[in-house]
C-alpha cells in the first residue's frame, strides 16, 4: 500500500546524501508491513563504488537486517525511477512493489545516462557499447552441471 510519507522520506534522504557530497540526488526506503526495514542514499562518490546507488544500498541493508536475500513483502520507495541495475536488483530481491518520484527521463536531463543503458538491453550482445563475446561455453556448462549436483544447495 502506497505511503506518501515514505516517498517524502526517500526524497529527504536523497537531499541529505547530495548535500553531504556522497553522490547524486537519490534516496531509498524499504518498508515491510508498514515498518521501515532499511534506508539508503547514493554513495557512489563517498564509497568510490559505481554500484552504490541508493536502492542498492537500501537493498543490501534490508537483506542484512532481515537475514535473507529475498525481500518478499517489501516495498521500495525511491526518489527516482530505478536505473536498470537497481531494477534488476529489485527483481533478484523479489521486492513486491516500487514507488518513485522523478523519472529516468528527469534524471537524464541532469546528466544521468539511464536511457543509454536501458537501450543496451534491446540489442544483440555484439552490438553493446561494452561488447560481449561468448567463449569456453562448454566449460561454463560443465561448471553449471557440477553446481546442479550439489546436494542441499540454496537456490535463488
Amino acid at each position: 500500500m502506497y505511503d506518501e510519507a515514505r516517498l517524502y522520506q526517500a526524497l529527504a534522504l536523497a537531499r541529505q546524501g547530495m548535500l553531504l557530497g556522497d553522490g547524486g540526488p537519490f534516496g531509498a526506503v524499504i518498508v515491510r508491513h508498514g515498518e521501515v526495514v532499511a534506508t539508503g542514499w547514493n554513495r557512489v562518490i563517498a564509497d568510490t563504488d559505481p554500484t552504490a546507488h541508493a536502492e542498492m544500498v537500501a537493498i543490501r541493508r534490508a537483506a542484512a537486517r532481515l537475514g535473507h536475500y529475498h525481500l518478499s513483502g517489501c516495498l521500495l520507495y525511491t526518489s527516482c525511477e530505478p536505473c536498470p541495475m537497481c531494477l534488476a536488483a529489485a527483481h533478484w530481491a523479489q521486492l513486491e512493489r516500487i514507488y518513485y518520484a522523478a523519472t529516468g527521463e528527469d534524471a537524464e536531463k541532469i546528466g544521468f545516462a539511464d536511457q543509454l543503458i536501458r537501450q543496451q538491453f534491446h540489442g544483440p550482445p555484439e552490438a553493446q557499447t561494452i561488447p560481449l563475446s561468448n567463449h569456453l561455453r562448454e566449460e561454463g556448462r560443465i561448471l553449471f552441471a557440477d553446481y546442479a549436483q550439489i546436494e542441499g544447495r540454496v537456490g535463488y
